[in-house]
């Protein structure tokens, strides 16, 4: 089959279309035809050698969707056709508080989803949401579990809270706005682009600050007079400083990443004073990835698209990522197979 493979690590160039033997099937597996796959930024990580447990040659990718083509004995209630999203968080196990020793995440160190075939546990793979096409379904896994968990399970979000998402932009940025607009709450964004802030009030926040421009703390003060009542958070450095400013007394903080380094001077006082809960989360459980499949087709939800290439341009494709200029996921499409 084809696939694309990581051998050595560095930049987009490292990315070669190669051939490779289909993967062999395990009694509880499916084999999965894929149609189409994702981008993340930790696609970007693992390519640069800042992810641990990279193991060379590689095939990456965590996002995909696709067809089954095959299932192992053990396997009962799925059959050769039927259209499939892939849940890349493996071994999760039955505590839904935290993941087990074994969890990992497709695309390293297993084969990911930038390839004709992957094979997952049966217990990995959901039905597509009839709503979605192929591209919209690949957008969906890891970003749309990780923003359910945070805003839903994490978070405990409300109707009618004010939410802020810093860096609005990225994938699980843009599910966390879709999903909070579609639960009644009144959502702000930040970001360093103007056109970024305007789409995501075309989504349905509420508004939206340049945080470049000095004191852009004090305009959302003006438009959340107490504060947020909850802020999800996968940027860190100065600016999470600034969210416990931003913060309502009794709010919450959900933290996810920190793309822009480790927080310089955390001043751990407006934490305690302002009886604020900072919240870690990552990834979800399986229920939580039916749940928040779930959430999308009922509410009638479709990922938002920043831009669909061919495999064959990946390297294309994740620079609009590693740039930062894309506003929601990159896609990728399998040429060797009929959309």
């Amino acid at each position: 089959m084809k696939a694309v493979i990581l051998r050595d690590l560095g930049g987009p160039e490292q990315y070669r279309i190669g051939d490779v033997d289909i993967p062999s099937l395990g009694e509880d597996e499916v084999l999965v035809r894929i149609r189409a796959a994702a981008f993340n930024r930790r696609d970007i990580f693992i390519r640069k050698g800042e992810y641990p447990g990279i193991r060379l040659p590689a095939i990456p990718g965590a996002d995909g969707a696709g067809e089954i083509a095959a299932v192992g004995k053990g396997v009962k209630d799925l059959a050769i056709g039927d259209k499939v999203v892939i849940n890349p968080a493996l071994n999760w196990g039955n505590d839904e508080r935290i993941y087990t020793k074994d969890f990992s995440i497709v695309g390293v160190p297993t084969n990911g989803t930038f390839a004709e075939y992957i094979n997952v546990p049966r217990e990995n793979v959901f039905p597509k949401p009839e709503h979605l096409s192929w591209e919209e379904a690949a957008a969906l896994p890891l970003g749309g579990l990780t923003a359910y968990r945070a805003l839903l399970t994490k978070g405990k979000v409300k109707k009618g809270e004010a939410v802020l998402i810093p860096g609005i932009g990225g994938g699980v940025a843009t599910f966390l706005l879709q999903m909070a607009v579609a639960l009644g709450t009144n959502v702000f964004v930040t970001s360093s682009s103007e056109e970024k802030i305007q789409k995501a009030i075309s989504l349905g926040a509420s508004g939206g600050v340049n945080y470049k421009e000095p004191n852009w703390e004090k305009q959302l003060r003006k438009w959340m007079p107490e504060g947020a009542d909850l802020c999800i958070d996968s940027v860190g450095g100065d600016n999470f400083v600034k969210l416990l400013n931003i913060a309502k007394h009794g709010s919450r903080i959900v933290t996810f990443g920190a793309t822009a380094c480790p927080v310089p001077q955390l001043v751990m006082p407006k934490i305690f004073l302002k009886q604020i809960d900072v919240i870690g989360t990552t990834m979800g459980s399986p229920a939580e990835f039916q749940s928040m499949l779930s959430f999308y087709d009922k509410h009638k939800i479709k990922p938002v698209i920043d831009s669909v290439f061919s495999i064959e341009e990946i390297r294309e494709a994740q620079l609009r990522i590693e740039k930062g200029v894309n506003f929601g996921k990159v896609v990728v499409i399998m040429p060797w197979h009929e959309l």
